[in-house]
């Protein structure tokens, strides 16, 4: 990784947590997927909604940690 790409990175990192979402938003969507990655249009409106639900606080985010230790309790 180059210079600038890290000096990007660091000043993204400073920026608030909702901002810093909508910047790693932006940055996936402008990677190329294979046409057979493509959404649905019934895919692209769940997603909307739920990133609603998420900006709005309508819903309770569980950290990956947590739900991989749930997931692995519940296996044992």
């Amino acid at each position: 990784m180059g210079l600038p790409a890290e000096k990007i990175i660091t000043e993204a990192l400073q920026l608030p947590s909702q901002l810093r979402a909508l910047v790693a938003e932006r940055l996936i969507e402008s990677l190329d997927f294979e046409e057979s990655g493509e959404l649905s249009p019934e895919w692209e409106e769940e997603v909307a909604r739920r990133c609603r639900e998420i900006d709005e606080g309508l819903v309770e985010l569980v950290p990956a940690e947590t739900v991989m230790a749930r997931a692995y309790s519940a296996i044992k």
